[in-house]
């Protein structure tokens, strides 16, 4: 069994987000194109330590990772999200599914966490 060391406190409030959106079917290039204009914006945004987007058919899947709560706050309401809700919703098929996590580290470091 492998046993790392605690992480840092300040790495333990690095918040994660998966957030999920499910888009019509006729509107996936549309959503595709809509959604890694805004990464480029968001990777600008103070505190963006990971904000990347996958695809699987009609589901775009984010995972993001902040480098505390302060500046996911900051980008819930910067200007790129609100372009690009604006932007998707009418090609959403349904309410994104937006979690906010908190890392637990466990096995190997390099591999049991995003960030070390």
């Amino acid at each position: 069994m492998t046993i790392i060391p605690p992480l840092p406190l300040k790495e333990l409030r690095m918040p994660v987000v998966v957030a999920t959106l499910t888009v019509k079917p006729e509107s996936v290039d549309t959503v595709r194109d809509i959604l890694t204009a805004a990464v480029e914006e968001v990777h600008e945004e103070p505190g963006c330590q990971l904000y990347s987007v996958q695809q699987s058919g009609e589901t775009f899947v984010f995972i993001e990772q902040w480098a505390d709560e302060e500046a996911l706050k900051v980008h819930s309401t910067a200007p790129a999200i609100g372009k690009l809700f604006a932007a998707a919703d009418e090609h959403l098929a349904g309410a994104p599914d937006i979690k906010t996590l908190q890392p637990i580290p466990a096995g190997d470091p390099d591999k049991g966490q995003l960030r070390k």
